[in-house]
């Protein structure tokens, strides 16, 4: 099958789950390209399997916003119409699936039929997309693909709560390769990020106000002021620099290191102890699994996607949203005994091992292929 696949290029969660499915795809025999802006960070491999497509947009002064649905849709009808694509597979409502629907009535227009699956991955709808201005055509948007599918139970409820949906939506989870996230690295190279006496916790957002990276630094402030520690934030974004003033005024900057966006996140997390990830919202956590494939427990709250992910007193810990409190007790008690950190880096591994690639991925192509019957 010859997939087209549109998302996100940049470092968040659908981007990543995008690429790592495309990547996936083709060790399962389908050709897959990827059209998006800019070449995706996770897809490091260009193929005769994986095909990159960059969709320009002409800078012209008569628009003030430059028109990237346009230059989208009409990427997608080229891309189709050169390399016969089977299907289109749109990641993020926003503009993705409104830019997928243009190009499929194009399309049609010249005699050709595509089907459109459409992945929901959580702030398309419960943040921009529920906002007035795009509400109407996100809905239309997921109404008229040929298949829906959301990364979490929750987000499925959240899109049938905020939106009058009238397609069904299939719950299909984020997932990951978890024969990559064996720790290949030797203990001496832990000795880089922190004493051999300091646990090391880590962070890895996009560092919005969604994340609550303050509470993050609360919580790590609570667990260094009875266990020696490192905090380790990855990641980059509009509250980093507040967060780095929180740290000085608390006296504990030469504590926390922040790492930036990186592409070692694998060996950032087989030396780490303890994940923190207290989010507002999140539709699925995969910055979560990622950890606790390598083995790293995670003290989390329990909103959204979350509970479907960290499970309660085996991969780590879930409490409400701003508690941070109990989540730094929580993280205490773990990182406070040798033998319980082994216990739970053990389960975290084991947790992550329902969300492999293996499992995952042949529910794609169940979807696909029920979404290339529905126009056929």
């Amino acid at each position: 099958m010859k997939i087209a696949i549109v998302c996100y290029p940049t470092f968040g969660g659908s981007g990543v789950v995008a690429t790592e499915l495309g990547i996936a795809l083709t060790e399962h025999g389908h050709e897959v390209h990827f059209i998006t802006y800019k070449q995706p960070v996770r897809l490091e491999l260009i193929s005769h399997h994986i095909h990159y497509h960059e969709v320009s947009v002409p800078d012209y002064p008569l628009f003030h916003f430059q028109p990237y649905e346009l230059a989208l849709s009409s990427k997608l009808v080229n891309v189709v119409k050169q390399h016969q694509i089977d299907l289109l597979h749109v990641h993020y409502a926003i503009p993705h699936a409104y830019a997928g629907y243009m190009a499929k009535k194009m399309l049609e227009c010249e005699g050709i039929s595509i089907p459109m699956v459409t992945t929901l991955h959580g702030t398309d709808i419960t943040l921009v997309g529920s906002h007035p201005y795009y509400k109407p055509a996100v809905t239309f948007s997921i109404n008229r693909s040929d298949v829906v599918t959301s990364v979490s139970q929750s987000l499925k409820d959240d899109t049938n709560r905020l939106f009058d949906i009238t397609n069904e939506i299939i719950v299909v989870p984020n997932f990951i390769d978890v024969a990559k996230h064996v720790n290949p690295y030797t203990e001496c190279q832990r000795d880089l990020m922190a004493e051999p006496h300091e646990r090391i916790i880590t962070h890895i957002s996009n560092l919005r106000p969604v994340k609550r990276v303050p509470d993050v630094i609360e919580i790590f402030d609570r667990i260094n002021k009875k266990i020696p520690s490192r905090l380790l934030i990855v990641g980059e974004g509009p509250d980093k620099k507040a967060c780095e003033e929180l740290c000085e005024s608390k006296g504990i900057e030469n504590k926390v290191a922040f790492l930036g966006n990186s592409n070692e996140v694998n060996k950032i997390l087989c030396f780490s102890d303890l994940f923190l990830l207290p989010s507002e919202k999140e539709s699925f956590g995969l910055a979560a699994l990622e950890a606790m494939a390598c083995g790293v427990p995670v003290i989390s709250s329990n909103t959204g996607g979350l509970p479907e992910v960290n499970e309660h007193g085996i991969s780590g810990y879930l409490s409400d949203i701003g508690n941070v409190a109990e989540m730094a007790d929580h993280a205490i008690s773990i990182l406070s005994s040798d033998e319980k950190l082994a216990q739970f880096k053990a389960n975290a591994k084991e947790v992550s091992k329902k969300f492999d690639t293996k499992m995952i991925v042949p529910q794609y192509e169940a979807v696909y292929e029920r979404a290339l019957h529905l126009v056929s």
